[in-house]
């Protein structure tokens, strides 16, 4: 099986190649995602018989000064992969986020609550989702949340090198989610290319769910390092783009579709910390 693989860098891509390395994937400087047509040429061109998007503008608060960037990378770039996917009858993985939604209420959020991104990057990722499902391509959509690996820059990897000069921190713990081991999230994407019959939006988290404080306590136990966590509330920390507080997602319709259950993100924290040392 022939699949293409938008991204080369990201967390979700190198845990892709580690397990996948006969995949083809490609960089920034082989399909620029801020040059659309780049990305549909090279779809025309290697006639793959899936495609994976695991590429994105995922820099939350920038997005708020560089919109348009990111609705290029998140939207147009998306849909004109999308758009080449379709002429070639071949399914189109794509990875979204749980900042489509608005994040009131305390449920699990299911794939067809209504969407309301409460911040720029959330609304390029919807716009990047809309375009998906208009473009007539066999698609499927995973919506994920607080990913983390041994690669890129991550809320894992931040507090191992807060620790390194921090025994107190302040940590939201208003703010409740998934963290979702990007290994899992690869073998996923790899499942669906190579099971996808009909399009669906589905959404993947791993669990239980936690505050991004008791995350920070797990991190911190399982790494040995002594570093007090202090719980704080969303709105004693500032930032650019405002956060969804409910990021749980409702992955049932993933696992009765695919048999894929939500991963242990304890288990899948271990390994990182593994990998890392």
């Amino acid at each position: 099986m022939s699949v293409l693989v938008f991204g080369k860098t990201g967390q979700v891509a190198q845990e892709l190649w580690s397990a996948h390395p006969e995949y083809i994937y490609l960089g920034r400087d082989d399909a620029d995602l801020s040059n659309p047509e780049t990305c549909a040429e090279a779809i025309k061109t290697l006639k793959p018989s899936a495609v994976i998007n695991a590429a994105a503008y995922t820099a939350v608060d920038r997005a708020e000064e560089e919109e348009e960037l990111a609705l290029l990378i998140n939207a147009k770039a998306p849909e004109a992969m999308a758009k080449a996917c379709a002429a070639l009858s071949v399914p189109f993985i794509h990875i979204s986020t749980d900042y489509v939604f608005d994040g009131t209420g305390k449920d699990a959020q299911s794939p067809d609550k209504p969407t309301a991104p409460v911040n720029a990057y959330g609304q390029t990722k919807l716009a990047g989702e809309t375009a998906i499902r208009n473009s007539g391509v066999k698609y499927a959509i995973l919506r994920t949340s607080w990913v983390f690996s041994a690669h890129g820059s991550n809320f894992a990897k931040s507090m191992l090198r807060l620790s390194e000069s921090r025994s107190e921190l302040g940590i939201v713990a208003d703010q409740i989610g998934g963290p979702t081991p990007a290994a899992d999230i690869a073998s996923t994407c790899a499942l669906l290319a190579r099971n996808l019959k009909t399009s669906g939006t589905y959404h993947f988290s791993g669990a239980p769910d936690v505050s991004w404080a008791d995350f920070a306590r797990e991190i911190f136990a399982q790494a040995g390092r002594d570093v007090t966590v202090t719980d704080i509330k969303t709105a004693d920390y500032p930032t650019p783009a405002k956060r969804p507080l409910n990021s749980r997602l409702d992955c049932a319709s993933l696992m009765s579709d695919f048999g894929v259950i939500r991963p242990s993100w304890k288990h899948g924290l271990a390994e990182v910390l593994k990998e890392l040392k």
